[in-house]
């Protein structure tokens, strides 16, 4: 027997005419692949020296150029 199912947060629903007794061991394989989830370099690679004539104690001062707070 087969049957067509769903997965909502995490827990396979199958349908109302899957009359399987508690305990039952099913195999469950989709039907499409799941994408794979890209890394941070991934998204974000495209960004990377993007910015142009910063400050070079940026990174020391960054709440200084931010919030206005006294430079280190």
């Amino acid at each position: 027997m087969t049957y067509k199912a769903k997965v909502t947060n995490g827990t396979v629903l199958l349908p109302p005419d899957a009359d399987l007794p508690d305990g039952t061991e099913v195999e469950v394989t989709p039907v499409q692949e799941m994408p794979t989830a890209k890394s941070f370099y991934e998204r974000y690679a495209r960004f990377a020296g993007m910015a142009k004539d910063l400050p070079s104690d940026l990174a020391e001062n960054h709440d200084h150029y931010l919030h206005g707070h006294p430079k280190k």
